[in-house]
Formats: structure tokens, C-alpha cells, sequence
């Protein structure tokens, strides 16, 4: 933060005005790039999968509850798993409070991860988090939105994720996948996103970029070196 320029209150505003210019550009390349997304081509969803939750057992269209627009956030806790992920816990402490207003246009927002339901209460009662969290430790449905792999995929150490061939990291991995519910009940995946294509959802990131030392994360083997749960800073 050292030897940064320092100008008169005229200059900085003429500065400001010049990165505004940019900033409304992206603004408006971001209203495209999200229009571009809502005109991709659906998948039909014709598996059928059961997840066990707060209500018990229930099936992909139930989870969207009344609604016809689904979000799932897959958050990385596996069958084993002492907790959940810290990092996807960093993302998940955006949820509670936005998911009343999401329900407003018609959006329902749950997460979905591998282990049991008993372990995804607990941890979520450990949080203090609300939005409903399903397991999907019965079905396929992690490994069919290659956020789950399996142990033969991680001996080769390759796997499909993010839409390509790469090295897994973990056997559980982070994403966010979106679903529609039409009239007749059928459902159709229509997006999904993984690694730093989910950035966008962590609030707390866009606030660390308006910050003189932004995220602050750069020298270090793995960026999000200070990420702890919330309950676990000091």
C-alpha cells in the first residue's frame, strides 16, 4: 500500500469519472452475458432422484416447493466428512437472508451435498443457517452434475468438472445448478457453474473488491488460505 499516488480532490473525481466509463461498459457486458445465459437450450431432466431432508423424502420437483425456478447450491460435505467444507461454508453464509426475496420471483434456493441428512442438520444447526439443505447420499445426482466422483475416477486423478477433463482436487466439488419446473411437472436443467464461475454468489467477495487491498490473496499456493468457518476466527 505503499507509494500510492496521492492528487487533489479535482483530479480524483476526473479519475473516478474515467473508471466509471468502464465500469458502466461492464455493466452493461454483464446485462448481456446474463441474457446470453437465460437463452441457453434446457436439458430435460427424466432421472428420477430421492433426497432426504427436513421433510423427509422427496423427489427433485418437489424440492422446488410451489415454485417453478430451482437453485441448487452443491456444497462439498461427503459421506465421511466430519463437516462440511470451510470454503463453501464462507459462501453459504450469503444464503439465509436472500432466499425470502428470492422467494419473491418465484425461486426456491436449497443445498445438496453427499452426506447424510443427520450430519447436514447438525452442521447447519452448528452455523446457525436456516435454507434448507437436502442429501443426495442415495442417488446419483451429485455424480450426474459432476460435482461427485468416483473412487475409480480419482485413481486415474481425472475427472470431468467445470467442462473439461482435469485433476479433481477432491473427490467433492463446488457448483450451483439451476432448474425449471414447467406446468405439467416436467423439470429441466438450464444452467450450472462451477469453481470461480459460482464468484458471483459470495457476497462478501464483491465488498473485499471495493477495498483499498481488494482479496488480498495473492503470493499464496491456495487463494483462499484465510478462510475459516465463522464460528472458528479468532
Amino acid at each position: 500500500m505503499e507509494n500510492r499516488k496521492v492528487v487533489s480532490k479535482d483530479e480524483w473525481i476526473e479519475a473516478r469519472k474515467r473508471l466509471l466509463t468502464k465500469e458502466k461498459e461492464f455493466t452493461r457486458l454483464r446485462d448481456q452475458l446474463s441474457q446470453q445465459r437465460r437463452d441457453l437450450p434446457w436439458e430435460a431432466v427424466n432421472k428420477e432422484y430421492a433426497f432426504e431432508g427436513p421433510n423427509g423424502k422427496q423427489t427433485l420437483p418437489d424440492l422446488f416447493d410451489g415454485r417453478s425456478q430451482l437453485i441448487v447450491y452443491h456444497f462439498m460435505f461427503g459421506p465421511g466428512w466430519e463437516a462440511g467444507c470451510p470454503h463453501c461454508s464462507f459462501w453459504a453464509d450469503n444464503f439465509n437472508d436472500i432466499i425470502l426475496h428470492l422467494n419473491q420471483r418465484d425461486v426456491t434456493m436449497i443445498a445438496v451435498s453427499r452426506a447424510p441428512y443427520s450430519q447436514l442438520a447438525a452442521y447447519k444447526k452448528r452455523m446457525g443457517w436456516s435454507f434448507t439443505w437436502v442429501s443426495s447420499s442415495e442417488t446419483d445426482f451429485n455424480f450426474d452434475y459432476h460435482v461427485s466422483f468416483t473412487p475409480e475416477a480419482m485413481a486415474k486423478n481425472a475427472v470431468f468438472y467445470n467442462y473439461t477433463i482435469q485433476e479433481p482436487g477432491d473427490s467433492e466439488r463446488e457448483g450451483v445448478s439451476v432448474f425449471y419446473k414447467d406446468p405439467t411437472g416436467r423439470v429441466f436443467h438450464t444452467y450450472s457453474a462451477y469453481a470461480r464461475g459460482i464468484d458471483m454468489l459470495n457476497t462478501a467477495y464483491h465488498y473485499l473488491d471495493l477495498a483499498p487491498k481488494g482479496r488480498d490473496e495473492a503470493g499464496h499456493d491456495f487463494t483462499q488460505f484465510w478462510v475459516r468457518r465463522h464460528d472458528e476466527y479468532r
